[in-house]
């Protein structure tokens, strides 16, 4: 999970404006993988809001309020979860703040019931 953090930092810190959608629908795939067999508080209302993310940023236009409405969720949820974990709890907090910070609150924002109940990559088996 350490490649995951590292890739998605890196992209919130080089600023998400300039990452591709086409990449960020892979490193929300990636996330969904990793979060799909985790049975904390809080999982799967992530893996709802990353479904979410990954459908808008495969449009051909990702309406840009939505996407920012999901990262603000996506950090105060991650945040939020980061004290459950195991293990990367620091890594996990700086993930949720830098998310939070990248979105943008919009209280009004609906969830994707529907994307939540498909995640599109499914967790490799070892």
């Amino acid at each position: 999970m350490a490649v995951k953090f590292a890739g998605t930092m890196n992209a919130i810190n080089r600023g998400l404006e300039t990452t591709k959608p086409t990449k960020g629908a892979d490193m929300v795939e990636d996330w969904e993988a990793a979060l799909v067999d985790i049975d904390t508080s809080g999982a799967k209302g992530i893996l709802r809001d990353l479904a979410s993310l990954r459908k808008q940023l495969e449009r051909d236009e990702p309406d840009a309020d939505r996407v920012h409405a999901l990262l603000h969720r996506l950090g105060a949820a991650t945040t939020k979860i980061a004290d459950k974990a195991d293990s990367s709890q620091e890594k996990l907090k700086a993930l949720g703040e830098a998310l939070t910070e990248a979105g943008e609150d919009s209280p009004e924002e609906e969830e994707d019931t529907a994307a939540a109940a498909a995640p599109k990559r499914a967790r490799k088996k070892n």
